[in-house]
């Protein structure tokens, strides 16, 4: 497996700068990663930047709480996409998870899907406030309303990737739909291990320490 063709190379910290957008930019077309992850307001951007390349444009929506109604959520996935994104990261209600309300989950994700259209949609759990059983059940719900991943986790919480997750998001999504291990990876051997556990997608800032093995 080439590890360079399963990274998302990102960048969402809050005061990013342009240059290191366009840093993150030049690296993703050096090292052929799957995409850069920016924030929304860098998507037309790194379009300009990656045009005609291998590397995705991916972006966040309800980004990082997942708090906003699941219409604004789609408005802003679309606007995102109309700006050239390519795959849409979205930020499920965790509130709602530990309601246990999953048909909420899954009646949100089908909102933003329906938003995207044919634009890759990973619905982001944050996993590290959830018992096995709502990351079970967020997973499953999110695959009822028509997510193309489930992801693990924002990177702004209390926590994040872990194999134990990745491997209850794989048993409960089964074999056709991806799993993004995001957050708190920073070296090939993390990343090999999220790979070994089920995620088909790494989500990480350290992208080319990973390719390099650093």
């Amino acid at each position: 497996m080439e590890i360079n063709r399963i990274i998302d190379h990102t960048l969402l910290k809050q005061d990013a700068s342009v240059e290191a957008i366009k840093k993150l930019c030049e690296e993703a077309l050096e090292y052929k990663f799957a995409s850069v992850c920016v924030n929304p307001g860098f998507v037309p951007l790194a379009a300009k930047m990656l045009k005609g390349s291998v590397v995705k444009v991916c972006t966040v929506v309800g980004f990082p709480l997942g708090a906003t109604l699941p219409e604004a959520k789609a408005v802003e996935a679309k606007l995102a996409i109309e700006a050239g994104a390519q795959e849409v990261d979205m930020v499920i209600n965790d509130s709602m998870a530990k309601e246990h309300d999953f048909d909420y989950i899954e009646k949100e994700v089908r909102c933003v899907k329906d938003a995207c259209g044919d634009v890759l949609l990973k619905v982001i759990l944050e996993t590290c406030l959830l018992s096995d059983k709502e990351i079970e059940e967020c997973c499953k719900a999110s695959v009822r309303g028509g997510a193309d991943f489930v992801k693990t986790s924002t990177g702004f919480s209390t926590g994040g990737a872990t194999t134990h997750a990745v491997e209850i998001m794989r048993k409960a999504v089964g074999p056709n739909i991806g799993v993004k291990a995001s957050g708190g990876i920073h070296n090939r051997a993390e990343a090999d291990a999220m790979v070994k556990a089920g995620a088909s997608r790494i989500g990480a800032s350290c992208g080319v320490k990973i390719v390099k093995g650093e």
